[in-house]
């Protein structure tokens, strides 16, 4: 085989890895769909060309550029990268507050189009359509860059940096950040009421892709030594795609493996296609691009999951030794440790400093006042007060449509108020977020089943703990000697909930799998784990057995007991009757009346709204 022509692939392997572990780690780790990936490796090799290029007066200024600073090796491959991440911020807040899932993937597409076609047809910027030329190697005054010895350097240095990418991005996949990543990525609404900040989520992947493209874009632009805007089309994504889909979204080794035979092995095979004159020119280049659709389809449809599919993450109490709990941390008898639902562990992390102090035995803990949402006119909730006291299991009760739901997703703060205030232990938190509101202890369950499908059951329980240190970008990068002792109490308490209710058996089963009761089981847990003051259940016995949801209404009035205040909205009677107690019942939006569900039941507005038959 020509030595060129194998250092050539080794060379464009390494990039399109690169590229690919970027994108995977966007889409298939975190969730983000996006459509404009080709924008930050573009921008990364512009970037590393003009901090290598001379001044745009060199070589007869035939070229118009900014820049030109002619910096030495490696600062034009770091600048990409820097540069790839800079880009990448102004579209955090596309994707992280304005728009979500298929509409930001349509946003990210749509800016692609738009800055391809700027850069096209604004000459005096970037030079236009006629791109970059005489782009200097890297080391070019110091060696030959038309050497064979030379050649396969420059293609060593290409994988040795695609290998430290593949280590930075799996470090970071592999952290208890990058489970809270996997967990926005199977669901986004549940992984905010757990306290996640999914704009400081997405943000990091969309700056940390960024600057993974931006550096694989600069070391392909620093090899041709052209830049070429018709090159970074937006078609090129799509091709990225595919390699992340086809090698396994969410596997690092099957993203690179979909790089090799993607964008490399599938571009190379079409040169062996024989070629006759009587063939319009552009038929196979045509279709390379409807066989690339094709093994999409395919692939989405026979095996979805890629060829590597993402590994199931098997966590076992004593896989993490108990005594590897770091010196810097409070003693088990802190705040956190006498949180209702938490089994005693060595050494718990400490309670973030946000959370309030609890309160006194039947104290007000929340309280909504005069609170109401309106849906394009309609009053779905109107004028809402009512009073949550410490340690109480408080019943909602109503028929469709009475807004319980909606109430309750107010008090979360997963959908804001058009009018009124939450009070949460004496603090005004109406305009709180809700992952705010959860890093409170004010945490909620949903009317579905929410659970992180294709996380395990441990895994679910352990994205909602916190304050571990490995959950943030930070903390991954720290490495696992950093928050192995957090991690440790977490599995601890968390084996000690799945015991208390009877699920330890799957511990490492992937929660997409239970019956419907076990996903219950396991959304309550997990709101456990997150060590609410007030847990906000939304019909917790729906499809449930008879038997398991009287367990779960033991199991949670001895939470209460030692403390715990739960809101829960129910339509099964007989649970009220036998669990809750003051129960609200509410009717087209507003509260009819509150107290026992005797009481209720001598009430004819309750008995005429809801009780009849």
């Amino acid at each position: 085989m020509n030595s060129y022509y194998l250092i050539n692939l080794l060379i464009y392997a390494a990039v399109d890895a690169m590229a690919c572990l970027g994108l995977n780690q966007q889409f298939g780790v975190a969730g983000v769909t996006n459509f404009g990936f080709i924008i930050f490796q573009a921008a990364g090799g512009y970037t590393a060309a003009i901090l290598a290029m001379p001044n745009q007066s060199a070589n007869g200024a035939f070229q118009s550029y900014i820049g030109g600073w002619n910096l030495p090796f490696p600062i034009p491959w770091l600048g990409a990268a820097v540069v790839g991440g800079v880009i990448a911020l102004p579209f955090t807040f596309l994707v992280g507050r304005r728009l979500r899932g298929d509409f930001a993937a349509v946003g990210l597409l749509v800016a692609a189009v738009l800055l391809n076609l700027l850069v096209t047809n604004y000459r005096p910027l970037l030079n236009g359509d006629a791109g970059l030329s005489l782009i200097p190697a890297p080391l070019q005054g110091e060696f030959d860059p038309q050497s064979s010895g030379y050649q396969w350097a420059l293609a060593a240095v290409a994988i040795v940096v695609c290998a430290l990418v593949y280590l930075f991005v799996r470090r970071i996949t592999e952290s208890p950040y990058g489970r809270s990543l996997r967990a926005m990525r199977d669901n986004d609404r549940v992984a905010d009421s757990l306290g996640k900040n999914l704009l400081s989520l997405r943000s990091a992947m969309l700056v940390t892709g960024g600057a993974i493209a931006g550096l694989s874009g600069g070391i392909l632009v620093s090899y041709i030594t052209t830049w070429s805007p018709a090159a970074w089309g937006y078609a090129e994504t799509v091709v990225l795609f595919a390699a992340v889909i086809i090698g396994g979204a969410g596997n690092h080794l099957g993203a690179i493996l979909g790089a090799i035979l993607v964008p490399v092995g599938f571009e190379e095979v079409t040169r062996y296609i024989p070629t006759s004159n009587n063939l319009p020119p552009n038929l196979i280049p045509s279709l390379e691009w409807v066989a690339i659709g094709l093994l999409i389809v395919v692939f989405l449809w026979v095996r979805p999951q890629g060829i590597l599919p993402e590994r199931k993450r098997v966590i076992r109490p004593a896989a993490l030794s108990p005594e590897a709990s770091p010196p810097d941390r409070p003693p088990a008898d802190g705040p956190a440790a006498a949180r209702p639902g938490l089994a005693p562990a060595p050494a718990p992390p400490a309670a973030p400093a946000a959370r309030l102090a609890p309160p006194a035995d039947h104290e007000i803990v929340l309280q909504a006042v005069g609170v109401e949402r309106e849906f394009g006119g309609v009053r779905a909730v109107a004028g809402v007060s009512f009073s949550v006291r410490h340690g109480t299991m408080t019943g909602l009760i109503g028929p469709n449509g009475a807004g319980k739901s909606t109430l309750l997703a107010m008090l979360a703060g997963t959908l804001p108020v058009s009018s009124g205030r939450v009070i949460y232990q004496g603090q005004d938190v109406t305009r709180l977020p809700a992952y705010r509101r959860a890093r409170l202890g004010l945490v909620r369950t949903f009317q579905l089943a929410s659970e992180f499908k294709r996380l395990t059951v441990m895994e679910n329980l352990l994205s909602a703990a916190p304050g571990n240190r490995g959950d943030s970008f930070r903390g991954a990068l720290a490495g696992p000697r950093y928050w192995r002792g957090d991690e440790t109490a977490a599995i601890a308490r968390a084996q000690a909930l799945l015991t208390r209710f009877g699920l330890d058996g799957h511990a490492n089963s992937y929660a997409g799998d239970l019956s419907g009761g076990q996903r219950r089981l396991v959304e309550i847990m997990r709101a456990l784990m997150a060590e609410p003051r007030v847990l906000l259940l939304d019909e917790p016995m729906a499809g449930v057995h008879p038997n398991l949801a009287r367990r779960i209404g033991n199991e949670l009035a001895a939470l209460c007991a030692e403390g715990l205040t739960v809101l829960m909205v129910e339509h099964e009677l007989a649970i009220m009757d036998e669990f809750c107690d003051p129960v609200v019942a509410m009717a087209e939006g507003a509260v009819l009346a509150e107290g026992t569900m005797a009481e209720l039941r001598s009430r004819t507005e309750v008995v005429e709204a809801y009780l009849v038959g």
